[in-house]
């Protein structure tokens, strides 16, 4: 439902716009009050997870997301635009209470012998998802079921919102919360000023042109994330994210790749559903359809990382990359050869390859990176690992399509698109820099 949500509005936000007749201030802000909702709140729902019980918090997050889903397909048109922004940005907030749960819950309940089953089939759902829900939503709108035409992006969330609800509360077991563990305030303000300054320029900057104001943002985000360490290293009882999991370079490296995976996969998929529909005038639908082939590929590749690769976390995660590099590399040469005259058909041998190595790559990515965190760190660390991997979403999308934009009247749409694919390639290679200090084995 989050990834969905979060990548829903790059295809629907043009037909939101004509139906409630906002602006295209409007429509950038359904995307961006999500994304800085859910980042900055992201290490904090970690955390309460821990004080208050994991399942607990689940179930609050999982209901008032639903509630918020509803609430945006319901919105009348003649309403303020500023209320369906407001929606999205508390189905933001209460994302960032639901999603960092699950990684706690999975390694609180599931023995190790069975953790790595667990997570082999939690990150390709995330995978899935991501690539997925572009052409969910174009085939949603395409079919304008019953005539809600983009309301049915935000309804059928609530089916499923119901479904974890009961199912939490009848399935999974009791957290035990930590009444000693308390709430860090202002380690809690620091961390979301810093993800605030990085985020917002991210998110508006290219739409913006890049004032001044949005790089003067990014040169504070450092300085106001060194502030927010040292404090956390002065407050170890109460800390916002536990200090012992920056001694721990597993965790490190974890974070870093996936900050890289993350803007490598939603940064290209937000440029090749782009360039589909800007470069080539495909419709909404045509180009949801035609990235079908790349969540088949994650399908398979999640199968065969969870079937032959269990114990082979490390390895695996390389044949991934090296699968993805080979799919980017197909795609570079289609797209050479086929120009202006592209077909979704052209593409799919080459996205259900680059689909293949992203199952690969993210199924045993979780596991790997909290292999030796210990039961008392799992809520920051979740959170921690779903804030990294939310920014680089959001770098990813902010600096790639940005390049995209850039190129296109020098080089053409498809010289646009071969470019940022070889800046992809770039960022394959620094996860690749990174892996050697991921443990072997997902497991011992």
């Amino acid at each position: 439902m989050d990834l969905l949500d979060a990548t829903i509005i790059n295809v629907a936000g043009p037909s939101i716009r004509a139906d409630l007749h906002g602006s295209y201030a409007f429509m950038q802000w359904l995307a961006a009050g999500y994304t800085l909702a859910f980042a900055v709140g992201l290490v904090t729902g970690g955390r309460l997870g821990d004080i208050y019980g994991r399942r607990r918090l689940f179930v609050i997050g999982a209901a008032g997301f639903t509630a918020c889903s509803l609430l945006c397909a319901i919105v009348p048109v003649g309403a303020p635009t500023g209320t369906l922004i407001l929606f999205r940005v508390l189905q933001g907030a209460f994302g960032a209470v639901l999603i960092p749960q699950g990684f706690g819950i999975l390694k609180e309940v599931f023995p190790p012998a069975d953790l790595g089953k667990a997570f082999g089939a939690f990150g390709p759902v995330m995978g899935l998802a991501a690539v997925g829900g572009p052409i969910l939503a174009g085939a949603l709108i395409g079919a304008d079921v019953l005539g809600t035409g983009w309301r049915m992006i935000f309804l059928v969330n609530v089916p499923l919102g119901v479904l974890a609800v009961v199912g939490a509360v009848r399935v999974l077991p009791p957290s035990r919360p930590a009444p000693s563990i308390r709430l860090d305030l202002p380690g809690t303000v620091l961390l979301s000023a810093a993800l605030l300054l990085l985020v917002y320029p991210l998110v508006q900057g290219r739409e913006l042109g890049w004032p001044a104001w949005t790089l003067t943002c990014l040169a504070l985000c450092l300085p106001m994330l060194l502030i927010f360490i040292v404090y956390e290293g002065k407050h170890r009882r109460s800390a916002l994210v536990e200090p012992s999991l920056f001694g721990k370079p597993v965790f490190i490296a974890g974070l870093g790749a996936g900050l890289l995976l993350s803007a490598g996969l939603v940064g290209l998929t937000f440029v090749v559903g782009v360039h589909l529909q800007v470069g080539l005038g495909f419709t909404p639908l045509h180009a949801g359809l035609s990235l079908a082939p790349w969540a088949l590929g994650i399908a398979i590749g999640s199968v065969l990382a969870g079937t032959y690769g269990a114990r082979r976390g490390r390895r695996v995660l390389r044949l991934g990359l090296l699968v993805m590099v080979a799919g980017l590399a197909a795609q570079i040469v289609t797209l050479h050869h086929t120009g202006t005259g592209l077909t979704g058909w052209d593409l799919a041998p080459a996205l259900l390859v680059t689909g293949v190595g992203t199952g690969l790559a993210i199924t045993p990515f979780f596991d790997l990176v909290l292999a030796n965190v210990d039961e008392h760190e799992l809520g920051s660390a979740s959170g921690t690992v779903n804030a990294a991997q939310q920014l680089g979403g959001a770098i990813g999308v902010a600096g790639l399509a940005t390049a995209y934009f850039a190129l296109l009247a020098r080089h053409g749409a498809t010289g646009a698109a071969e470019r940022v694919m070889l800046l992809t390639l770039g960022l394959l290679a620094l996860i690749g820099l990174v892996t050697p200090a991921l443990p072997a084995r997902a497991r011992d």
